[in-house]
C-alpha cells in the first residue's frame, strides 16, 4: 500500500519509518529538496498548492494524509477525489483558524480561556476593555511555535502587538495564570475505535517545546479523565480519523484547551519507544483502516528536543534508557534537529537520567 503525505519534515520522516515494518510505501510532497522524509520514501518537490505536484504525490496512493497543519485545506480537498484524505480536511480548516478552533472547542463542551475576536486594529481597544489585561493577541492563522502572537499588558501595547501579529485578523485571549502545560493525544480509526495516550507534561521556552514527560507527573485526580473526554468529543465532532493532539493549560484545578494539531505531534515522540504502539504507527493504522494498537505507556518516559545544534551522540547514548533520533536537517538557531527519548522503570530514575541528557545538550534546568 502507498501512503501519500503532504509535508516532508521530521514528522513525515517518522511516519515513513513507522510504515516500513508494516510493508507500506510512502511518497511525500514538500517544497524543499532537502526535506528529512526524503530518506524514507519518494519525495515530490513542489508547493503545497501546485496542482501538478499534488497530482504527482497522490498518483496511485491508497490514502492521503498530512504532517503539517498549514497545508492549504483547499489542496487537501482537491485530492479527496483521488483517494481518501485523512484526517478530514474539515479538521485542517478548524485548526488553521484560531477563532474556528475556539468555537469548535466550545461546541464540544471543552473549556477555553476567555477571548474576543479582533478583525481590525480599531477593534483592539474595545476588546481590551471587554476582556481586561493582561492578554495575548494571537493571529488567527499561521501561528506556531510561539509565532504570530504578542502579550498585551497595557493599552500602550496595543499598537506594537497588532504590528507583531502582522496586522492580521486575530483573537485577544485572556492571559490565564496556569500551573503547567499539558497535552493529550488520541487516535481514532475508520470504524470509530478510539485509543487515548497518557496525558503529557510539556515544558516550553521561547514558544518552543523543550521537554515532555509521560505520563504527566502528579496529575490531579480527574484531570486525566477530563482530558480523555475532551479529545474524544473533538474526534467525534470532526468525524476524525488519525492522530489528534490537544494542547492544554492546567489552571486552578481544571483544564483549558489552548489549541489542537490535526496530525502526529511533537509531544508524542516519546511513544516511539515509550508506548505499546507509537503515535506514528497508530496514525497509519487508523488512516488505512487497520486495527489500532494499544496506547499504554511502557513505564516512565521523557523526550528532549535537540534545537539549534546536535550534541555529542556518545554522551547521549551513554545514558541508560536513552534513544537518539536525528532528523537529517542542517543546523541553524531555533531549528529542531532531533530528539532524545529517555525511558525508566520509575519516576525517580527517569529524572536522574533526564538530568544527564539535559546536561549533555546544555539544557540543564528545563
Amino acid at each position: 500500500m502507498l501512503v501519500a503525505v503532504l509535508g516532508g519534515g521530521q514528522l513525515g520522516r517518522m511516519l515513513g519509518l513507522a510504515g516500513i515494518p508494516l510493508g507500506l510505501r510512502s511518497r511525500f510532497l514538500d517544497p524543499s529538496p532537502d526535506a528529512p522524509a526524503r530518506a524514507v520514501g519518494e519525495l515530490v518537490v513542489g508547493a503545497f498548492d501546485d496542482p501538478d505536484a499534488l497530482e504527482e504525490v497522490a498518483r496511485g496512493a491508497d490514502v492521503v494524509t498530512y504532517e503539517f497543519e498549514n497545508v492549504p485545506a483547499a489542496s487537501a480537498r482537491a485530492l479527496a477525489g483521488r483517494a481518501p484524505v485523512l484526517p478530514p480536511p474539515e479538521a485542517l480548516e478548524a485548526a488553521q483558524d484560531r477563532l474556528a478552533e475556539k468555537r469548535l472547542f466550545e461546541r464540544c463542551g471543552i473549556p477555553v480561556a476567555p477571548y474576543v475576536p479582533v478583525d481590525r486594529e480599531e477593534d483592539l481597544p474595545g476588546a481590551i476593555e471587554a476582556l481586561g489585561l493582561p492578554a495575548v493577541l494571537k493571529a488567527r492563522r499561521l501561528g506556531y511555535d510561539g509565532k504570530g502572537q504578542a502579550v498585551v499588558r497595557s493599552a500602550q501595547d496595543a499598537g506594537p502587538a497588532w504590528a507583531a501579529v502582522g496586522a492580521a485578523p486575530s483573537i485577544l485571549e485572556a492571559l490565564v495564570p496556569f500551573e503547567r502545560e499539558l497535552s493529550v493525544l488520541a487516535v481514532r480509526g475508520r470504524d470509530g475505535e478510539v485509543r487515548v495516550y497518557p496525558v503529557v507534561e510539556n515544558v516550553h521556552r521561547g514558544g518552543v517545546l523543550r521537554v515532555s514527560r509521560a505520563p504527566a507527573p502528579d496529575l490531579p485526580e480527574g484531570l486525566g479523565e477530563a482530558a480523555s473526554a475532551y479529545v474524544r468529543r473533538a474526534l467525534e465532532a470532526l468525524g476524525y480519523v488519525g492522530v489528534l493532539a490537544i494542547e492544554l493549560f492546567q489552571a486552578g484545578g481544571e483544564l483549558l484547551a489552548n489549541e489542537m494539531a490535526p496530525r502526529v505531534h511533537n509531544s508524542g515522540h516519546w511513544t516511539i519507544e515509550g508506548a505499546a504502539t507509537s503515535q506514528f504507527e497508530n496514525h497509519l493504522r487508523a488512516i488505512l483502516g487497520l486495527p489500532l494498537g494499544a496506547a499504554e505507556a511502557r513505564g516512565q518516559a521523557a523526550m528532549v528536543n535537540l534545537i539549534g545544534r546536535l550534541p555529542d551522540p556518545s554522551r547521549l547514548l551513554a545514558v541508560p534508557g536513552a534513544h537518539l533520533h536525528v532528523y537529517g536537517k542542517s543546523p541553524r538557531p531555533g531549528r529542531k534537529l532531533g530528539h532524545v527519548t529517555v525511558l525508566a522503570p520509575d519516576r525517580e530514575t527517569l529524572e536522574e537520567r533526564l538530568a544527564e541528557v539535559l546536561r549533555a545538550v546544555g539544557e540543564a534546568g528545563s
